[in-house]
């Protein structure tokens, strides 16, 4: 099949088409994962966009059951430079192109990845629409779609992933309410292998809401786009600091500085990608981070509303964590469940456990 992908700024791609016969719009990202496609195209946190690995040749260990982050493909697209048709792994039980074709989503293949990263690197993201026909692609048309779609900021991307109904997982630990802003799989299984009873609620959940199950904690988890976008989330939180011990995770840190009288502001690029260096100022210990978003904390923000920043990125210097000075509250920018990449971080959810027992 045929394939092209136009950018606002008037860029257009040629290539060839796989997965789904459709057209798709979406804000152009890529990341810097060499592995875990599966579970990149799965993370509700790329809902919106359209998802380019720099990783040149994709699909080559194929698709199985076990790697999926939540019940089916979020992104909105896929640009890659090469996919491998023939997978090799024991798992493996379809392809990448048989893949998107199931979840009816587009790929582009033959694409120079590496041209591309370089020009979102110095102009920052790009919004696009990517169209794969078996019939000729009306470039000129496919560019002014691309130019007429919802600005991706500006959508309320949480209330397109949350789930619509409290879920309630059964165990003999504490019991943690997660706030679903668009929750990957890994976090209740991080939270399973601890023994946690977990429910699961709706982002639109409020506070008394949330306090009905009687939490001994409440984690807020990571989710797609601006956030901003979602008051609803940041008064549930601020209804919620003091009641319970909090940790958020990535758009639920940001949603945390939100709440607390703090601002985010967008990256030009974002952070995407299993091999972030964060350091922990409080140790100053440096660990390998997995992580998937396209906003910020400010830091000048925080100051005078009671959080201290614990962590910052040695690439960019941008805020990774921060903890209340008084409360039982913390907060990362990073993905300590990983899926995919380094575990470095996994023991924070030992550490928020530790301090729901301490409350």
């Amino acid at each position: 099949m045929k394939a092209a992908l136009a950018l606002v700024d008037g860029t257009i791609i040629q290539g060839e088409g796989f997965g789904a016969e459709k057209e798709v719009f979406g804000e152009v990202v890529f990341t810097t994962s060499m592995s875990g496609y599966q579970e990149g195209l799965t993370d509700p946190s790329y809902k919106g966009q359209i998802l380019m690995p720099t990783y040149p040749m994709i699909g080559n260990y194929g698709i199985n059951p076990e790697d999926y982050e939540s019940d089916r493909i979020q992104a909105e697209g896929f640009i890659v430079r090469e996919n491998c048709q023939i997978p090799s792994h024991r798992a493996s039980e379809m392809t990448l192109d048989q893949f998107l074709k199931k979840e009816d989503v587009p790929g582009i293949s033959g694409v120079d990845t590496r041209a591309l990263t370089i020009k979102i690197r110095q102009y920052g993201v790009l919004n696009g629409a990517l169209a794969v026909s078996e019939d000729d692609i009306d470039t000129a048309e496919l560019l002014e779609k691309a130019r007429n779609q919802v600005d991706y900021s500006q959508r309320d991307l949480i209330r397109e992933v949350t789930c619509t109904e409290p879920r309630h997982f059964p165990g003999e630990g504490k019991k943690i309410v997660v706030i679903d802003c668009g929750m990957k799989l890994n976090i209740l299984r991080s939270l399973q292998r601890r023994g946690c009873e977990v429910t699961v609620v709706p982002a639109f959940s409020t506070a008394d809401q949330v306090l009905e199950y009687d939490p001994d904690g409440v984690l807020v988890s990571p989710g797609p786009g601006n956030p901003e976008t979602a008051p609803y989330v940041m008064e549930t939180i601020k209804a919620l600091m003091g009641e319970r011990p909090l940790f958020g995770i990535c758009m639920g840190h940001q949603l945390l500085a939100l709440a607390a009288g703090g601002r985010t502001y967008k990256l030009k690029f974002g952070h995407r990608g299993a091999n972030q260096p964060v350091k922990d100022l409080t140790t100053g210990r440096v660990y390998i981070t997995s992580q998937n978003h396209g906003f910020a904390v400010d830091a000048g923000s925080m100051e005078d509303t009671g959080f201290e920043i614990t962590h910052l990125n040695l690439n960019d210097n941008t805020v990774e964590g921060m903890r209340h000075q008084e409360l039982p509250i913390f907060s990362i920018q990073y993905h300590p469940e990983a899926r995919p990449g380094p575990k470095d971080a996994d023991f924070l959810f030992d550490e928020f456990l530790k301090m729901v027992e301490a409350d």
